[in-house]
C-alpha cells in the first residue's frame, strides 16, 4: 500500500469522506486520491515521491507556478511581525487600491476570506441594496456552498428552483431562479414574470465549474441591457477569472462592467482569501458605512494580504505575462486538436487564455446540459491515463483547467505526447 492509500484509509475515519472538499476524493474518476507533500513551479510531488506536472495550479491560483520567489518572499517577511491582529494595516489599503487600479468596475472593496463568503455578502449586499429578494442563476455555475446557491434547475427556466442538498430549505429554494447559461430568452421569461422582485444576476462570465464554457457572442451584453433596463445588479464571479483572463478578469476582456463583482484565489497567492466590490453607492450599504451586515475575524489577514499583493503587484507590473499564457494555451490547444484530428477525434475543446477543458463529447458545450453529454467513464479512464504518465489533471469532467507561466515549451510537448498516448490507450 502506498503512503497516499495509507494516509487516505487513515483520513476515512477522521473526516467526512476522506477530504476536506468533495472533489478531492477521485470519485468521479476512480481509485484514490493522491496526498500531495510539495509543488514547485509547474510540479506536484505526492507523499510516495512522485512528480507530476499539474494542470489545476491550486484550482486557479498558482497563476505564475508554485512557490513563486516573490509572493515566498512577501510571506517570510510578513510572518515576522505575527500571523492576525484582527485590526486594520496599511497592507488591507494598498490591497484595496491595487484591486480598485485593475478592475474596470470596482470602486470600492470588501475583503473577506473565501470565495463562498464573497458570493454570499455579494448577494446579501444586492438584496439590501435593491430591496429585493431572488435572483437568478445559471445551472451549472458554481458560486460557492452557500445555500442560495446550491440549488439545481427545475423542468423549465420559469419553474422555481429545488434545493440541490439537504440542508437547504424550501423557502431558500423559492428565492433562487434558474435559466441555461447563454440563454437570453430563459432570462428574460424569468424576469417578466417575477417582475420588480429580482434583485440579482449572478453568473461566471466564463465558467469553470461545468468545465469551461465560453459566452456566446452578445450574451453578457444582453445581461447588462436587461439588468439595467429592470433595476437588477449584475453581478459577475470572477473569483476563478479574476486577473486570471486578464489583469482586469473577464470583464475587462470583454467590456462588460458589472454592478457588483466577487474575487478569489489569485488574489490570496494561494492563501485562503476573497473579496468583493462594486460601485461606490453599492458598497456604501455596507456595515459599518450602511446598514447590510457582514464581518469577519481573519478578513484582510495581514499574511494572505502580503501574498496577494506581492501576487498582484507582478501581474500590474509584467503585463506580458497575459501574453505569455495565451501563447501557451493557444499551442496545447492547437496541439490536441492535432491529435484528435489524427486519431479521428470529435471530442469539443474550449479554450480562453489560460483556461481550457476537454470534452469527451462530440457535441458543442455553450451549457450544463451539453456538458452532461460527456461520457464519464471514459474521463475517469482518461483520468487515470494521464496520471500515469506524469499529468495531474482536475478529478472532474466538470472542471477547467488552468496554466501557469511556469509551464515550458518542453512541459507543453510532454502533455501533449501524454494526451495523445493517454486518448490512444481509453478509447
Amino acid at each position: 500500500m502506498t503512503t497516499s492509500e495509507q494516509l487516505f484509509e487513515k483520513a476515512k475515519t477522521l473526516i467526512p469522506g476522506g477530504v476536506n472538499s468533495p472533489v478531492r476524493a477521485f470519485r468521479a474518476v476512480g481509485g484514490n486520491p493522491l496526498f500531495i507533500k510539495s509543488a514547485k513551479g509547474p510540479y506536484l510531488f505526492d507523499e510516495d515521491g512522485n512528480r507530476y506536472i499539474e494542470l489545476i495550479n491550486s484550482w486557479g491560483p498558482m497563476i505564475l507556478g508554485h512557490a513563486f520567489e516573490p509572493v515566498e518572499e512577501a510571506v517570510r517577511e510578513a510572518i515576522q511581525h505575527s500571523f492576525s491582529f484582527g485590526a486594520p494595516t496599511r497592507k488591507e489599503v494598498e490591497m484595496a487600491e491595487l484591486i480598485i487600479e485593475m478592475v474596470p468596475s470596482v470602486e470600492k472593496v470588501r475583503m473577506v476570506n473565501s470565495g463562498t463568503e464573497a458570493t454570499m455578502a455579494a448577494l446579501r449586499l444586492a438584496r439590501g441594496y435593491t430591496g429585493r429578494d431572488k435572483m437568478i442563476k445559471f445551472e451549472g455555475c458554481y458560486h460557492g456552498h452557500g445555500d442560495s446557491f446550491l440549488i439545481a434547475a427545475g423542468s423549465g427556466v420559469i419553474t422555481m428552483g429545488t434545493p440541490d442538498s439537504p440542508g437547504v430549505t424550501r423557502a431558500t429554494a423559492l428565492d433562487t431562479l434558474t435559466a441555461p447559461f447563454n440563454d437570453l430568452q430563459a432570462v428574460e421569461r424569468l424576469i417578466d414574470a417575477n417582475a420588480n422582485q429580482i434583485a440579482a444576476v449572478i453568473l461566471e462570465p466564463v465558467v469553470g465549474n461545468m468545465g469551461c464554457v465560453l459566452p456566446e457572442p452578445g450574451f453578457l451584453q444582453g445581461l447588462r441591457d436587461l439588468c439595467d433596463k429592470n433595476a437588477i445588479l449584475l453581478i459577475f464571479d470572477e473569483v476563478m477569472t479574476g486577473f486570471r483572463l486578464a489583469k482586469g478578469g473577464a470583464q475587462e476582456r470583454f467590456g462588460i462592467r458589472p454592478d457588483l463583482t466577487t474575487m478569489g484565489k489569485i488574489i490570496g497567492g494561494g492563501m485562503p482569501v476573497g473579496a468583493y466590490g462594486g460601485r461606490r453607492e453599492i458598497m456604501d450599504m455596507v456595515s459599518p458605512s450602511g446598514p447590510v451586515y457582514q464581518a469577519g475575524t481573519l478578513s484582510g489577514n495581514p499574511i494572505a494580504m502580503s501574498a496577494g499583493l506581492a501576487m498582484l503587484r507582478y501581474l500590474n507590473e509584467h503585463p506580458e505575462v497575459y501574453t505569455q499564457l495565451e501563447t501557451t494555451g493557444s499551442r496545447l490547444i492547437d496541439g490536441f486538436r492535432t491529435s484528435l484530428t489524427k486519431l479521428g477525434l470529435d471530442f469539443t475543446i474550449n479554450h480562453l487564455g489560460s483556461m481550457y477543458t476537454l470534452f469527451m463529447t462530440e457535441r458543442p458545450v455553450s451549457n450544463f446540459v451539453d456538458a452532461k453529454t460527456c461520457d464519464l467513464p471514459l474521463f475517469g479512464r482518461y483520468f487515470q491515463a494521464m496520471l500515469k504518465r506524469g499529468i495531474y489533471l482536475a478529478p472532474s469532467q466538470f472542471e477547467s483547467l488552468f496554466l501557469s507561466t511556469a509551464l515550458t515549451g518542453e512541459h507543453i510537448d510532454q502533455i501533449i505526447w501524454a494526451n495523445e498516448e493517454a486518448l490512444k490507450e481509453v478509447i
